[in-house]
């Protein structure tokens, strides 16, 4: 510990004022002007306040407690609180509200933490947080300097992210601009006209879930892998014994899955056999009729279009009749190549781009773990934080 620093418990420093909040219940609620506060920010505005000041807010269940997370944040003004999130009051001649709100979000809470199906903080656990505590005026330096640091590196954070977006927009920007700028020769086809097998996946003899099914050889993809992949389908979560391959059918690899329930119209090419469930259409292309990867193309071409005639129902999803009348825009056999080889490229350098940027983005995060590491530690320097402030 730095010297002049003590460390003390949380309830040593701050007042806690649980026994003043109040839930409602949703129906109970009256709307209104003041914020209704639960464990992580506004619920709501209702037509009453509890109180008029300001205080600190730290998550007791529903909210999350890891480094990082936004466990704590300040409530101003008049607003009501209910009872999944702790309101204390900082002993302001010896601690500050956002010395405090710093550590706690910064700090990993999870020892704190009890109960498995429901995870809480409770007070007793709150109260007994320890932090470090800086004389006065080291606080308030530290504050400043922690509040311009951060605010410029949300500012490359934002910067970072913009690029990351536009760097995905590229893509879809040349691939929209190629299926709408169709030269001649272009005709609209069915999946089916250019296929050697189209059909739902199987899954029926049993229920799909039945434990008797699964822990074989075969690989049997579900609706999440597909839409986790990245073009190519390589991981699966699960897998079927002889059993489960009995009542099911194994599609070989290369064959387009378009998944047609909950995530609809998101596509993955498999690169191993595999079973899947009849949430899911397989589409095995002639390579006489047209290339597999610009099949794939087109369909992330319609996705948006095919999503929309999945909406509205309880849970999304499109029948196989409907994706049976889509049509979709194939040139020739040997445009269709050239149109493959450009986009392919194109995602690579796209790709890349935004594996450099979220590695720009990871970076700063780590970066901001150690400005704060070392600021509650004693580690920055007076010079630092003067400078700052």
């Amino acid at each position: 510990m730095k010297k002049g620093w003590e460390t003390k418990k949380l309830e040593e420093v701050c007042e806690v004022l649980d026994s003043k909040r109040k839930p409602i219940t949703e129906k109970d609620r009256i709307s209104g002007e003041y914020p209704y506060y639960g464990a992580t920010g506004i619920l709501g505005y209702v037509h009453e306040y509890i109180f008029d000041e300001t205080l600190i807010l730290i998550g007791e269940d529903g909210a999350k407690w890891k480094s990082g997370d936004r466990t704590a944040f300040i409530a101003e003004g008049k607003y009501w609180v209910n009872n999944h999130a702790h309101v204390i009051r900082p002993n302001r001649k010896t601690v500050l509200d956002n010395w405090i709100i710093y550590f706690l979000n910064f700090s990993d809470l999870s020892p704190f933490i009890t109960g498995l199906t429901v995870p809480k903080l409770n007070q007793a656990k709150m109260r007994g947080i320890e932090l470090p505590i800086p004389p006065f005026t080291e606080q308030e330096n530290l504050i400043s300097f922690l509040d311009d640091t951060f605010a410029s590196l949300e500012q490359a954070k934002e910067n970072i992210q913009r690029n990351l977006q536009n760097a995905k927009e590229l893509f879809l920007s040349e691939l929209n601009r190629i299926f709408t700028s169709k030269e001649e020769g272009w005709i609209e086809r069915k999946l089916a006209d250019i296929a050697l097998v189209f059909g739902r996946g199987k899954s029926k003899h049993r229920p799909r879930n039945h434990e008797s099914l699964y822990g074989g050889k075969y690989p049997f993809i579900q609706t999440g892998d597909v839409r986790n992949s990245n073009k190519f389908i390589t991981e699966y979560s699960q897998t079927y014994n002889e059993v489960g391959l009995a009542q099911s059918k194994l599609w070989q690899k290369g064959t387009i899955c378009i998944t047609i329930a909950a995530n609809i119209a998101e596509t993955g090419i498999l690169t191993f056999d595999s079973c899947f469930p009849d949430s899911m259409i397989g589409l095995v292309v002639d390579p006489k009729k047209a290339e597999v990867n610009f099949a794939y193309y087109a369909l992330q071409f319609l996705k948006a279009e095919l999503q929309l005639l999945g909406k509205g129902s309880a849970q999304d999803n499109i029948n196989m009749g409907t994706f049976e009348e889509q049509t979709f825009p194939f040139p020739s056999l040997e445009m269709q190549k050239k149109i493959v080889l450009q986009l392919d490229t194109l995602s690579t350098e796209t790709k890349n781009l935004e594996n450099i940027y979220q590695q720009k983005l990871n970076a700063l995060e780590e970066l901001k773990k150690s400005i704060l590491q070392k600021a509650f530690s004693g580690e920055l320097t007076k010079t630092q934080t003067e400078v700052s402030a």
